[in-house]
């Protein structure tokens, strides 16, 4: 993958990270979490694709526990109210 497409996950990851940070944003919302998986995935795949094991590591692992934030976001939107 080009720079361009990890600078574009990057900034992603980093949205999410300062908008919560600042409480612009709490981190189970949908666009924190929506940002954290796009980026992290797209820099998981160029990892992948790189063989940077390490970095891999890091940014599958962000995708998952992002994917787990998103799933138990569309529970709680299922969920009964009252």
């Amino acid at each position: 993958m080009g720079t361009w497409v990890q600078i574009a996950g990057a900034l992603a990851i980093l949205a999410a990270f300062v908008a919560v940070q600042r409480r612009w944003l709490e981190p189970t919302a949908l666009l924190a979490l929506t940002l954290n998986i796009v980026g992290s995935g797209v820099l998981a795949v160029d990892a992948l694709l790189e063989e940077q094991w390490g970095f891999l590591l890091l940014e599958t692992a962000w995708f998952v526990v992002s994917v787990a934030g998103l799933a138990a976001w569309a529970r709680r939107r299922r969920a009964p109210s009252g």
